[in-house]
């Protein structure tokens, strides 16, 4: 019978060609183990019963076909918080942060109202929703799934000011009365490309949602329904905040461009140093 530091060395082994094999063999061992990180780490000389090893083993084997490791575990950390996640839902991304970062900096009315369109698991909405408990949020999704997992995330996390809402892109939002009286509205839309959709990774093309990541043959289409229906609901000095591909800068400022409604366009750059954060004031 192997004991918890057995199964983790040999799950470091096994997955030594990952970028991070130490975290995905803990992490995969916490999940069948049902411990905490602080339990984990007092436990290490405990035995684990075989259908705790056999658990660990079958989690290993998805994990070294491209299962993405959080549809093993189950959540994913964004903005220090875990988020539930599951197969069928988009995975939360770090990059993804800046928007909140931003929003979060331009933020200052404690009774904000704030729309968050595909929210998909939860994460931008009950992030903001965390660090603005005063504001109004309406979260669109229009995903079934992704849905129940937001509703879910935000109910786990305390959170009851955010709206839940089924729909693609504004269509819900015309029945909650909202319009011009939107002060923020943010969005990690699908803008991946149908060319470039077949260079990433398999183990994303393999497993995760194409839905929410490919908008269509450039990958703009969402983007533009964005620039062109957010002066609808923003209201005068509300902000339009979206995340998009890293070259993609020139073509969205062309079509901020299209429209007069806004102004003091922006770009944000990510760690890397890459366009990732587009935003434009009403």
């Amino acid at each position: 019978m192997s004991t918890i530091q057995e199964l983790f060395h040999e799950g470091k082994s096994v997955l030594k060609d990952f970028p991070h094999p130490h975290l995905e063999s803990k992490q995969l061992l916490l999940k069948c183990l049902s411990l905490t990180e602080e339990q984990f780490l007092i436990s290490l000389d405990r035995s684990v019963s075989s259908s705790q090893e056999r658990c660990f083993n079958a989690l290993i084997s998805k994990r070294i076909a491209g299962v993405p490791l959080p549809y093993l575990t189950g959540f994913k950390e964004f903005w220090s918080i875990p988020f539930r996640i599951s197969p069928g839902v988009l995975i939360p991304r770090p990059e993804t942060e800046l928007l909140v970062e931003k929003t979060l900096e331009l933020s200052k009315g404690k009774d904000d109202v704030m729309v968050d369109i595909g929210t998909g698991c939860g994460n931008i909405a009950v992030s903001l929703a965390k660090e603005r408990p005063h504001a109004r949020i309406f979260a669109i999704e229009s995903s079934r799934k992704a849905l129940q997992l937001a509703r879910r995330n935000a109910s786990e996390q305390g959170i009851s000011t955010i709206t839940f809402a089924s729909g693609s892109l504004f269509t819900p939002l015309e029945k909650l009365l909202i319009k011009e009286k939107c002060d923020f509205i943010v969005s990690n839309p699908p803008y991946v490309s149908e060319i470039d959709w077949k260079k990433l990774s398999t183990e994303i093309r393999d497993h995760e949602p194409k839905s929410a990541l490919v908008a269509g043959e450039t990958g703009l289409e969402v983007i533009k329904s964005l620039i062109q229906e957010a002066p609808l609901y923003l209201k005068s000095g509300g902000y339009l905040l979206f995340e998009i591909g890293y070259n993609q800068k020139d073509e969205i400022q062309s079509m901020f461009n299209l429209f007069s409604s806004w102004k003091k366009i922006g770009f944000l750059k990510d760690l890397a140093g890459k366009n990732r954060v587009a935003l434009a004031r009403k």
